[in-house]
């Protein structure tokens, strides 16, 4: 087994740092050598096998393994799929809305996942919202809104808005009182804090290697509970959601027993390439080294930019891996960053600055200075 690397040492993996400062890493990974090769090699492949179907399938199931072993789940328990909308719907559409038809969720909601819990309404299913304070949500905020009649429960790890870490297990044990499934979206989360299944008691979990995860869009995986028992099949299907993908049979639509059964058509195999390219990195670091290199550099930072007088909306005790800060244009702003290569990721009313385990205390200065900067001009 290799050696793990320190922050440094994961810092050279990723050349493009050499002249310009990641903090988008909510919004997209930076590019790694590793990655350039994934691609390089997928078009090896192409070049010189022509279909190689067998060598791809490997890939996209390995990239499936890693991701269980990130988050403490069998490989059984995980299905791969092209975005997190999708592994939303194909949760909920296994869902039976007649007895049981509330759905309760939180404005903090990545609005893709939102939009697919509204979308249920067509089917009966009525959606509640646990009420925000605008920066984050209290357990109790969603408790006021669980009761006997609500099916599922949605709570994202971290908000995709400031990054704050929402009470997930608290979440949790609340709704499974009541006999309701829960979903978390661990999007802005996985790839920079350790993430154990168990440990959080989540019937669902989504995500997706573009951003943490240091990969590519096109693939999201989908955890489902070893033993939950669909109250229906999944409307969405395809021939890799059948028990024998390769049987190749029209008449027969059989679901597999385990998460394969949300499985639906040809799997995403460059981005599954992109994937592994990430998991090369990642498994080579102690999650919970990145997790405290990254809040260290995120306390640092929204200290820095509060004393400044910015507005830090990422609140203080349950900041995640991300600043964000309240700016009246914060796409201009971002631009304006963008032109010292300072890459950000601005959202509605806020200006996100997220970090990763390549990210150290000279790109905290150059975003303060920069900030400062722009302020003055």
């Amino acid at each position: 087994m290799s050696p793990l690397l320190n922050s440094t040492q994961f810092r050279a993996e990723f050349p493009s740092l050499a002249d310009s400062v990641h903090l988008a890493s909510c919004s997209q990974g930076a590019l790694s050598s590793r990655l350039t090769y994934a691609l390089h090699e997928i078009g090896h492949s192409l070049r010189e096998q022509g279909a190689p179907w067998g060598r791809w399938m490997e890939e996209v199931g390995r990239a499936k393994e890693r991701f269980a072993r990130l988050i403490g789940a069998r490989p059984d328990e995980v299905a791969v799929l092209s975005c997190a909308s999708e592994a939303a719907y194909q949760a909920a559409s296994s869902l039976d809305w007649t007895d049981r038809p509330g759905i309760v969720t939180t404005d903090l909601e990545f609005p893709s996942i939102a939009h697919v819990w509204l979308a249920q309404g067509g089917r009966g299913a009525k959606v509640g919202v646990a009420a925000d304070s605008g920066e984050h949500v209290a357990a109790e905020a969603y408790e006021a809104v669980i009761d006997e009649t609500v099916n599922l429960v949605s709570v994202p790890l971290h908000t995709y808005r400031n990054g704050a870490r929402l009470p997930v297990e608290d979440v949790t044990r609340i709704a499974h009182e009541h006999g309701a499934r829960v979903f978390v979206d661990a999007y802005q989360g996985a790839g920079v804090v350790p993430i154990d299944v168990d440990r959080l008691g989540c019937d669902y979990l989504v995500a997706g290697s573009l951003k943490y995860l240091l990969g590519l869009p096109g693939i999201a995986f989908l955890y489902v509970r070893g033993g939950l028992e669909p109250q229906r099949d999944p409307e969405l299907t395809g021939w890799f959601g059948r028990t024998d993908p390769f049987a190749f049979d029209p008449r027969l639509l059989d679901f597999p027993d385990d998460a394969r059964r949300y499985e639906t058509g040809t799997p995403p195999v460059p981005s599954a390439y992109a994937a592994n390219a990430g998991f090369d990195l990642l498994e080579r670091v102690d999650l919970h080294d990145v997790q405290a290199h990254v809040s260290s550099l995120v306390e640092e930072l929204a200290e820095r930019l509060s004393a400044d007088g910015e507005q830090v909306a990422s609140p203080a005790g349950a900041r995640g891996p991300q600043v964000a800060i309240r700016d009246a244009d914060p796409d201009r702003l971002a631009a304006r960053l963008a032109e010292r290569r300072i890459w950000t990721a601005p959202r509605g009313d806020l200006l996100r600055l997220s970090f990763h385990y390549y990210n150290d205390r000279s790109d905290v200065d150059a975003a303060v200075d920069a900030i400062r900067a722009c302020r003055r001009a």
